[in-house]
């Protein structure tokens, strides 16, 4: 029993994917991470992912550079090669990606290359202490003898 990155999609709320441009200055997409409570855009160029910008890039990148972010544009410190994900695949691909990645966020990109979504740790957490709880009561009444 392994939840998809389709299933996980759709269990969260309808709010879409937080993007910025390029062009967009780093300031411009700290106040939106700051405004929606994420921690990760994706940059897109029209349809096109062009990268993701995370905390980790504005810490990295920006801050411990010396850089200003009102003059930084997002297109200068953005991770451009971007990993991704199909909503086929299951949250321990997506962990084991994520793992040998040190990647907290991966876009949900679908067979046609559209995007899709986003899936960030946090999520794949839940889904994944929700399953094992499912299967711990499932132990519990077998051991028990309860059937529900």
């Amino acid at each position: 029993m392994t939840t998809t990155v389709a299933e996980i999609l759709k269990s969260k709320p309808p709010s879409g994917v937080h993007t910025v441009t390029p062009q967009d200055t780093v300031l411009q997409a700290l106040k939106a991470m700051a405004e929606h409570g994420i921690g990760a855009l994706l940059v897109m160029q029209g349809d096109e992912i062009a990268g993701i910008f995370t905390e980790r890039d504005y810490a990295r990148k920006v801050a411990l550079a010396g850089r200003t972010s009102g003059d930084t544009r997002v297109s200068e410190v953005m991770t451009s090669a971007v990993r991704f994900v199909r909503p086929s695949q299951n949250t321990d691909q997506c962990m084991a990606l994520m793992t040998e990645n040190r990647l907290r966020h991966l876009p949900v990109v679908d067979d046609a290359g559209r995007l899709a979504g986003i899936v960030s740790i946090g999520d794949l957490v839940k889904h994944i202490i929700s399953e094992q709880q499912f299967i711990i009561e499932q132990m519990e009444q077998y051991i028990t003898g309860h059937r529900a």
